[in-house]
């Protein structure tokens, strides 16, 4: 039988590497998006909407506040260590953000097992929340970080 692994002592003792490894998105980066916050089940970061970001109706393109989301759903669906990726997506578009608007993303782990993890992430524009982001991810076998 496999042994069975810690995942909380496992993010608690490799914290600074978990948080290195997820916060280096090149994809996250060329946007401008910055992680604010890493915890075990809960991750935070934000944007603020640039010029070249709004869709023909001069709002923020829905890509834009998507790939925020994605981004804080990917951390903390990877903040134990173990390699995950996502399986689906239900994003919900409710206001929109304009250029200038400072958007903030938070994602909390709401159940996870050996295989499949459940996350919920929420758009916010100040205190208003503008868009709503429910994954599911796959947990791989493999972990990123050392487990002996």
């Amino acid at each position: 039988m496999a042994k069975r692994i810690d995942e909380q002592a496992l993010h608690q003792q490799h914290y600074a590497e978990i948080r290195d490894k997820v916060a280096s998105d090149p994809y996250a980066e060329s946007l401008g998006i910055r992680l604010t916050k890493f915890e075990e089940t809960l991750a935070e970061a934000e944007l603020v909407v640039q010029d070249h970001m709004v869709n023909a109706y001069g709002t923020a393109h829905g890509a834009i506040i998507f790939a925020l989301a994605d981004h804080v759903l990917s951390v903390v669906s990877n903040a134990h260590g173990k390699a995950a990726v996502g399986l689906s997506t239900n994003a919900q578009f409710i206001s929109p953000a304009m250029p200038g608007d400072l958007l903030t993303a938070r994602a909390v782990e709401t159940k996870r097992n050996f295989r499949v993890g459940f996350y919920r992430a929420d758009v916010f524009r100040g205190e208003d929340i503008i868009a709503t982001v429910d994954g599911v991810a796959y947990r791989k076998d493999q972990y990123f970080v050392e487990t002996e």
